[in-house]
């Protein structure tokens, strides 16, 4: 597993729905590993969690509209879109659908790059890729 420790850098932070639900899905379809979770359970049923999926910490927690944290489903589309680095992105577009996303555009060739496009349950946008060549192209 990767080092979590807190270091210098962008770390993403998902709100989303039924928090619960989404800290799953990410762990079959992305293959993440929990690190950390706050809430979740009878006590607290909301969850903050952390993910590490590769070298990337993500965060997943419940949306806050008084702390303006709203996902997806409540502003009716994503603001971003999340690109993870693959080795095999027809594999991993093909993992993330089986876990519940849906295509939205299928593995090709595009700007340097083999991707793919998938929208997970919660209404967060993934390309799933990895460049042809090295990157970045020399200009």
């Amino acid at each position: 597993m990767a080092d979590v420790r807190a270091h210098a850098g962008v770390q993403v932070q998902l709100s989303v729905r039924r928090g619960r639900e989404p800290v799953e899905f990410y762990k079959a379809a992305l293959g993440a590993v929990e690190v950390y979770r706050f809430g979740g359970d009878e006590a607290t049923g909301e969850v903050l969690a952390q993910l590490v999926v590769g070298e990337t910490l993500l965060w997943v927690e419940d949306e806050s509209p008084p702390h303006h944290n709203f996902s997806p489903e409540s502003l009716g589309g994503a603001t971003a879109r999340l690109l993870p680095v693959a080795n095999e992105p027809h594999s991993a577009v093909e993992r993330a659908v089986a876990a519940g996303a849906t295509e939205v555009y299928p593995v090709a060739a595009e700007h340097g790059w083999l991707l793919g496009r998938v929208v997970d349950p919660f209404g967060h946008h993934w390309e799933i890729g990895k460049p042809l060549s090295p990157w970045p192209p020399r200009l």
